[in-house]
């Protein structure tokens, strides 16, 4: 992945001749199209005389340049649709014929949000989204463009299509065939991307595998869905209670209770949530309804039990992540050293390597499947185990604490 992005930078590198040219052929254009909104026009007019590459170009597309629009899922705040984009995406300016040189025919995602959805907390979605897309290249889904809904007029993101589609389905259908290696790789990967995020002071709020998407698995992974992402003020104290939204067992303890404002190292504990998903091929919780019940067994120190064939080191950093002491909580910097350390390790003497092997053993010993029986996709989930976004309203809930051995399984 890093030789393909130098590859990258040598071949397009901010060049300030080509980034000058390219503002100009935008700006010129400024006066042919309009979206109808004078915000939205100013995201993008803004966003094209700030472009150094071609990756980062957002544009104005009407809604009779998609073909082949269905819809493929929905969530909390609207639906996600497939559709082939007939002009394509810029690729770069072409000098002889004077014109936008495109890939012709992209697939795409258009994402819709619903009436109900305040039209300032949309912009804020495509803003975030644009700056964590352009300033840290491959951390988010690719933004394109921004389109309308010719029968809802309401305005619409068009984003890379994730032939892959989310985290969860894939595990749930590939998990036999990923070994270690793989698992503290992707773990690397998604820590690389919260890390960049973070860096912008941007919290996400709504992390889980189910906004983790990829075109391919096997390469790398992309995070979408800003819509309750926010950037962190300086002062952020608000006395006033806000809603909460998500999916219940990636939603940190402090969060629920209202114990805490969102942080970053609430996006650490949904991190945690992952890496234990990651790992054993099996969400959270998945045999017991997601309500007030779990909430308040959360807030006082419930998590998943980790395998006992886990290499520690892989369980102590999970532990770490969902302590409910917000501050002894690791950050997105030490989780990235760490495995990166791990990915680095290439002698058989190291611990973590000895730990796999370790595990690898025992599993066969027990005749295990990848380290966890039953196989992933064969679990059942209970009719109340819930793994989409939504409101939730517990009121008076405990203040969050770990569990009674919490520490000492920490240490040990």
């Amino acid at each position: 992945m890093t030789k393909y992005l130098g590859l990258l930078y040598n071949n397009v590198g901010q060049n300030n001749d080509t980034s000058l040219i390219n503002m100009k052929h935008f700006q010129n254009d400024f006066h042919n199209w309009t979206s109808g909104n004078d915000k939205i026009d100013k995201l993008i007019q803004n966003a094209q005389l700030n472009v150094d590459y071609w990756w980062e170009v957002i544009e104005w597309i009407p809604c009779d340049k998609f073909k082949d629009v269905k819809q493929i899922g929905s969530g909390g705040f609207g639906t996600i649709h497939y559709a082939r984009w007939i002009d394509g995406y810029i690729e770069k300016w072409d000098i002889e014929n004077h014109q936008w040189k495109r890939y012709n025919n992209s697939e795409v995602a258009l994402k819709k949000f619903d009436n109900f959805v305040n039209f300032n907390d949309v912009l804020n979605e495509m803003a975030i989204h644009l700056k964590t897309h352009s300033t840290f290249d491959f951390t988010s889904i690719r933004f394109y463009g921004i389109t309308q809904d010719p029968e809802t007029h309401s305005y619409v993101m068009v984003l890379e299509y994730a032939a892959d589609g989310n985290l969860r389905e894939y595990l749930k259908n590939n998990f036999n065939n990923i070994n270690w290696k793989k698992k503290i790789y992707s773990l690397y990967d998604l820590s690389s991307r919260l890390m960049n995020i973070h860096e912008l002071d941007i919290v996400h709020q709504d992390f889980h595998p189910g906004n983790i998407l990829s075109s391919d698995f096997k390469d790398s992974m992309r995070i979408s869905d800003f819509g309750l992402s926010k950037l962190i003020e300086a002062n952020p104290n608000n006395p006033e209670k806000k809603n909460i939204f998500g999916v219940l067992p990636y939603i940190a303890p402090e969060v629920l209770s209202s114990d805490e404002e969102y942080t970053k190292a609430a996006d650490v504990y949904s991190f945690g949530m992952i890496a234990y998903e990651i790992i054993t091929g099996f969400p959270p919780y998945p045999d017991i309804p997601h309500n007030k019940d779990l909430a308040m067994k959360i807030c006082n120190g419930l998590r998943p039990k980790i395998p006992i064939h886990t290499p520690k080191l892989i369980t102590r950093m999970i532990m770490r992540c969902w302590d409910a002491r917000v501050t002894h909580r690791p950050t997105f910097e030490e989780l990235n050293n760490e495995l990166q350390y791990y990915i680095d390790c290439r002698n058989e003497d190291s611990e973590i390597r000895i730990q796999i092997e370790n595990s690898k053993k025992l599993s066969k010993n027990l005749g295990l499947t990848n380290s966890i029986t039953p196989t992933p996709h064969n679990y059942q989930t209970h009719p109340q185990a819930i793994y989409t976004g939504r409101l939730l309203n517990f009121s008076k809930l405990p203040k969050p604490k770990n569990e009674e051995n919490f520490e000492r399984n920490l240490k040990n």
